[in-house]
């Protein structure tokens, strides 16, 4: 395995329950199919949220997690399993940039690209720096109290927007609350894979009681199913040309912290499922992450992050082969090109999506208070409960701070915030006592 640079994928006997697949192993090529298709479905509910809350086409934005997925798969030689997909971490900071008002295509798209380009631009130098010193210093800044609390403020700062994107009407409100049951009953009730895919699942069951109680009932803005009927089942993505404004570059640049704690926590889990260290990997895959960012964002798609989701897929199924992520890949980039898949997306209601963004929004929070229980982290060191507690009300407060012609929004704010806090408040060891 070492003197190549790809992997001689081993092929495997039929998946047997239990026996884990390993990143150099493959089995036969139906069941890897099937694999494949079941991390596109895993991914899929976060990878078309992400851009219609911000107003971008999903369909392109399937196509460039297939390119980013690939681009990725190739400059960690095939050695770590993951999918990238459409990052929420853009999402607050998008719509500040924008103005996006929550509904319909943003035309103020271009002003984001350049931002996000700037995003991955940056991602990819910290890629570079981590290749030729290591990562001890990127832990060192960012221990898990930091990580967990910006990961927290990102599901926080973005709680007012899917509030606001449900509040237009009472029936609204209500068909949001409906979303939110209908993702919660899946999420307790529902079994192996079926519960694995909550938020799809969730969302399919919403779509299909607001069709009945709107163009059934007659209660409601009905769903215009003529959209999918005129569109055509084949063609191009619509690409859009990035515009380079600096204050949108200076707000986005710096998501790339984020997905940094996001990158490192994914790779760190991956390790752990599979036995395998995979830290001589991680500038690479930062690299090939922030890489992958730029091309979608020169293409007219969001910034990308390896997904929890499919990590998830992996932990459940044992099955670790890298050739998965690459058939994944592939099934992306043949659904970018049907118009008629992207009319379906666009034929989601309002509320359901707001619901939805509620239950989403408020999961990444509680992840971020999930990395603090993983990682033990002691609240009664005063340091760590300063350094959660102004991270969390900068950014749920929205605190924005500017610096000459350099501007942070409140996600933006806490995260630096974070990071300069925990390194200031930092206490010099004990000194015993002199001889």
């Amino acid at each position: 395995m070492a003197d190549s640079y790809f992997p001689r994928w081993r092929a495997q006997p039929d998946a047997v329950e239990g026996r884990i697949v390993g990143t150099d192993e493959r089995l036969a090529w139906p069941q890897m199919f099937a694999m494949g298709i079941q991390h596109v479905v895993a991914m899929f509910g976060s990878t078309v949220l992400a851009p219609l809350l911000m107003g971008f086409d999903p369909n392109l934005c399937i196509f460039m997690s297939g390119i980013g997925t690939l681009l990725f798969f190739v400059l960690v030689g095939g050695r770590v399993p993951s999918y990238l997909g459409s990052s929420f971490a853009f999402i607050g900071l998008v719509i500040a940039v924008t103005g996006y008002g929550g509904h319909g295509p943003n035309i103020n798209i271009p002003l984001a690209l350049g931002g996000i380009i700037a995003c991955g631009v940056v991602y990819a130098i910290i890629g570079l720096i981590v290749s030729a010193v290591g990562t001890r210093w990127i832990e060192t800044l960012m221990p898990p109290v930091v990580t967990g609390a910006i990961v927290c403020v990102i599901g926080l700062n973005l709680a007012p927007i899917a509030v606001r994107g449900v509040s237009g009407s009472n029936f609204d409100s209500w068909m949001a609350l409906v979303t939110v049951l209908c993702v919660g009953a899946v999420a307790v009730f529902g079994r192996g894979m079926l519960q694995r895919l909550l938020i799809l699942v969730g969302l399919l069951m919403a779509y299909v009681i607001y069709a009945i109680v709107t163009n059934g009932l007659g209660m409601g803005k009905p769903i215009d199913f003529s959209i999918v009927a005129n569109a055509a089942w084949f063609g191009m993505p619509h690409f859009t040309a990035p515009v380079f404004d600096m204050r949108a570059m200076t707000l986005l640049a710096p998501i790339a912290v984020i997905l940094v704690a996001e990158n490192l926590g994914h790779i760190k889990a991956v390790s752990a499922m599979t036995g395998q260290n995979l830290d001589r990997y991680i500038g690479r895959a930062f690299l090939g992450d922030g890489l992958a960012t730029v091309v979608s964002g020169f293409a007219g798609g969001t910034g990308v992050t390896t997904y929890a989701e499919n990590i998830g897929v992996m932990a459940v199924t044992k099955i670790y082969s890298t050739l998965v992520f690459v058939i994944a890949a592939l099934i992306a980039l043949v659904l970018g090109f049907s118009p008629k898949f992207g009319a379906v997306i666009q034929t989601i209601p309002g509320p359901v999506l707001g619901g939805v963004s509620i239950v989403v929004f408020g999961l990444i929070a509680v992840t971020g208070a999930r990395i603090w229980v993983v990682n033990k982290v002691d609240f009664s060191d005063n340091r760590n409960l300063i350094v959660a507690a102004v991270t969390l009300v900068l950014g749920a407060g929205d605190f924005s701070l500017k610096l000459g012609g350099f501007g942070l929004g409140g996600i933006g704010t806490a995260t630096f915030g974070a990071i300069i806090l925990y390194a200031l408040l930092r206490r010099k060891p004990a000194q015993g006592p002199v001889a």
